[in-house]
């Protein structure tokens, strides 16, 4: 009993903050900022720290898989919220189109980004024991044809016009998360049915956008890499407002999976679907 009003508390809670008028208006722009001035940290913060290492725990186990942590918490949430409403699975593929949709654009940047980074990259193989350059670094001799990938296995160093992919999925995740879970707010004030299973897959939802946030500042503060990361950051914003601030505007429809929450309580509360989207929006 104890357990499960301790659940209600914190759900509302965190519902209330993140279904409010200032969050979703807002927190791109925060997230713009912590890009931009991210690389900052790099003056106070430790190399020696643990979070200085590319091989920690949480870049290993959550930042290489961060789109299928996302997926699954963001698209069982989903489901379960739409399912538990309606009880139709056609609304609820519905909605989980918006993370095949997301899922879609950024694998299809990540292979213009890769095509880029190809065709205007080279390798290099350094020259251990050779004469230095400026700087105290061994010279470097160009090996042409080769691509990135063979490139990096072979122990050679490729240069090239790069944009920081983990940026862009972390910036991407975080504004996807916060637009899926900021409906839960709204949802509850309208009187919608909420389990322990959808309220602890809510906190979920929540946990992973700060998790996002913590490994996005960790990688500007100890692995600043100025302009790729603010490249990164801008592409993933770029496609947040292309998809939430401009597709799924258009309305629900076959070529349109429509905005979070957006049919969910029009059967159970008599609401039109223009009002419940101003409820939503509001």
């Amino acid at each position: 009993m104890f357990l499960n009003a301790m659940l209600v508390v914190l759900t509302d809670l965190a519902a209330g903050l993140m279904g409010s008028t200032a969050f979703r208006k807002h927190f791109h722009l925060l997230l713009s900022a912590v890009v931009m001035f991210g690389p900052a940290l790099s003056f106070w913060v430790s190399q020696h720290s643990i979070f200085a290492k590319r091989s920690h725990f949480l870049y290993r186990m959550f930042l290489r898989s961060g789109w299928g942590w996302t997926c699954v918490f963001v698209g069982s949430f989903v489901f379960l919220l739409s399912f538990s409403v309606r009880r139709s699975l056609s609304l609820s593929a519905r909605h989980l189109s918006r993370l095949v949709a997301a899922g879609g654009l950024w694998l299809g940047f990540c292979k213009l980004l890769d095509l880029l980074e190809n065709a205007t990259g080279s390798c290099y193989e350094p020259l251990p024991g050779g004469p230095e350059a400026a700087g105290g670094q061994p010279l470097l001799v160009l090996r042409e044809g080769e691509s990135k990938s063979v490139c990096l296995r072979a122990g050679m160093l490729w240069r090239g016009y790069e944009v920081s992919e983990d940026v862009f999925l972390l910036c991407l995740c975080c504004l996807l998360l916060a637009e899926e879970a900021a409906v839960f707010g709204p949802y509850l004030s309208l009187g919608g049915p909420s389990g322990a299973p959808l309220r602890i897959l809510f906190l979920f939802c929540v946990l992973l956008l700060w998790l996002w946030l913590f490994l996005l500042l960790c990688l500007l503060a100890y692995f600043p890499q100025f302009p790729t990361q603010l490249l990164g950051g801008a592409l993933g914003c770029l496609s947040w407002r292309g998809l939430y601030q401009g597709w799924y505007c258009q309305g629900p429809s076959w070529h349109c999976p429509g905005r979070p929450g957006l049919g969910l309580l029009n059967t159970k509360t008599g609401r039109t679907g223009a009002e419940e989207q101003q409820s939503l929006d509001d």
